[in-house]
């Protein structure tokens, strides 16, 4: 079957209420702006912005906010068609803390994990190219059922997939089950996105590179990248090595809320136009200080192919 879909997101969809105050507390939070959210949904709105093709996967309420939703999806051009909308839940809403550092939050999950597998054909998976979600995605059944036989289907069929290890004990206390979960999606030798915060919550506790690396290597993932903050961005690969880029240099960060998933939406896109993992992660990099100089989502008004392209 012709490949006419370049990525399926599967996944939270959700309305981030984002402070108006920087690095305030939520405590002390007045003010709230309201985006369209949820990790895998942001990738999806990044990659047409890239000029690819993305669907999401995802399940919002049938009220006020899930209208807003799939009006802000259609707007950017992503594929709708696997948007469910639940006449039993409401659209899940996340309260964030605008912050230059590590953002805090407050979670109210409704409709985000009724993901249930008809929103997943075979020829959905038959037409795309890479498969991805997050683990927020996978913390609740059954969103976490329906996303990892996907999986499986999708690597059986030749798809890469794809994950973004965004691990918070808040929306997934227990974390043996949370390795347990993600030991059979890494089975499927995803690309593997995370952070330094993610290993902290994961391990509940610092980790070293070596650890980090030989633990997903282990569980089956062949190509990781962790993400260093300030600190700049290492990748290993099994069969190419060891990676290191510093962290490009931004005078002013306005909102860091986003900016790994349009890190992640710059390597996944580089990764289909075939580029070695060094100008991947450049690509990447560009992407995320785009996003770290804007509140919410990527700029309007500019041509994002063309600003990566003048500026690698």
């Amino acid at each position: 079957m012709e490949k006419t879909i370049d990525i399926i997101c599967a996944g939270e969809v959700l309305i981030d209420f984002i402070g108006h105050e920087v690095n305030t507390s939520i405590n002390r939070t007045k003010d709230y702006h309201r985006f369209l959210g949820g990790s895998p949904t942001n990738v999806a709105v990044n990659a047409t912005r890239l000029g690819l093709k993305s669907v999401l996967v995802a399940t919002c309420g049938q009220d006020g906010l899930g209208e807003y939703i799939v009006r802000k999806l259609k707007a950017n051009n992503v594929i709708t068609s696997q948007v469910r909308k639940s006449d039993t839940e409401p659209t899940s809403v996340i309260f964030v803390s605008k912050s230059t550092g590590t953002p805090d939050f407050i979670p109210y999950r409704e409709a985000d994990y009724q993901i249930n597998q008809s929103q997943i054909p075979e020829e959905l998976l038959e037409s795309a190219k890479i498969f991805h979600t997050t683990c927020f995605a996978l913390s609740k059944n059954p969103a976490r059922t329906t996303i990892l036989e996907s999986a499986k289907k999708a690597k059986a069929l030749g798809l890469q997939t794809s994950i973004d290890i965004n691990f918070s004990e808040r929306i997934w206390p227990d974390r043996e089950e949370a390795k347990q979960v993600l030991r059979e999606y890494l089975s499927t030798d995803p690309l593997v996105k995370l952070s330094e915060d993610d290993c902290y919550r994961l391990f509940s506790e610092s980790k070293t590179e070596d650890y980090i690396f030989e633990y997903f290597h282990e569980l089956g993932a062949s190509t990781i990248c962790l993400t260093k903050g300030k600190d700049g961005v290492v990748l290993s690969d099994k069969n190419c090595g060891m990676f290191h880029q510093k962290a490009a240099h931004i005078d002013e960060i306005k909102d860091t809320t986003g900016a790994g998933d349009a890190f992640w939406t710059g390597f996944l896109y580089a990764q289909l136009l075939n580029k070695d993992f060094e100008e991947t992660i450049t690509i990447a990099q560009k992407l995320a200080v785009l996003k770290l100089q804007n509140v919410g989502r990527l700029p309007e008004g500019i041509n994002i192919q063309e600003y990566l392209n003048t500026n690698l």
